[in-house]
């Protein structure tokens, strides 16, 4: 069915639900079609905002959720008490990297600043062939349109080149998402297919 190897897919969200039911309802769509196309959920650990919604998503549609956690933010009213494994590390540079050791590609959903920054350290690391992994923007109600206009204004004055552009894909829709994403892992892994909503 699916040959991406890990199956695991690394998501970045926030710690706050958003002002709008439509973050939550995206997130539990992006959880849902991680564990219908066997994918597990890597996060940070959360059982608030858009992190406990998407982990709680994927545990009751029968799917796998790991978490990494910071020990300071591994408080019982923090870390969500139902994943399928639960890593709680020194701090915030382990997290990502045991995030980023334990997947094969990245979502970034909407967040704030800790989401911007696991986003684009994720980005450098694979613009910098640090890592053969794809990042992808869940753009849910244009979110990320001001991003990805930024990001064109830096092309334009000739700080990032096309080609690192195009590394960040985006979609509205989960399962095209990690449709792009498996096309964009070709280079080095095993393409996803067989996906379903």
């Amino acid at each position: 069915m699916l040959a991406f190897d890990p199956p695991r897919v690394t998501v970045f969200c926030g710690s706050r639900p958003g002002s709008r039911p439509i973050y939550r309802q995206a997130a539990q769509a992006l959880g849902r079609c991680l564990a219908r196309n066997g994918l597990t959920l890597v996060y940070g650990g959360g059982s608030v905002g858009l992190m406990g919604a998407v982990a709680d998503a994927v545990l009751e549609a029968g799917g796998e959720a790991i978490g990494v956690i910071p020990k300071a933010l591994a408080l019982p009213e923090l870390a969500h008490p139902n994943l399928t494994e639960l890593h709680v590390v020194e701090g915030m540079h382990p997290r990502k990297h045991m995030m980023a050791r334990l997947s094969s590609c990245f979502v970034a959903m909407p967040g704030g600043l800790g989401t911007l920054e696991e986003l684009f350290e994720a980005l450098t690391w694979t613009q910098l062939g640090i890592q053969d992994k794809p990042v992808g923007l869940l753009d849910v109600a244009g979110y990320w349109d001001a991003l990805a206009a930024a990001l064109d204004v830096a092309v334009d004055e000739g700080f990032l080149s096309p080609a690192h552009r195009a590394l960040l894909v985006a979609d509205e829709d989960p399962l095209r998402l990690l449709e792009k994403l498996a096309a964009a892992r070709g280079r080095g892994g095993s393409p996803l297919d067989g996906l379903e909503v």
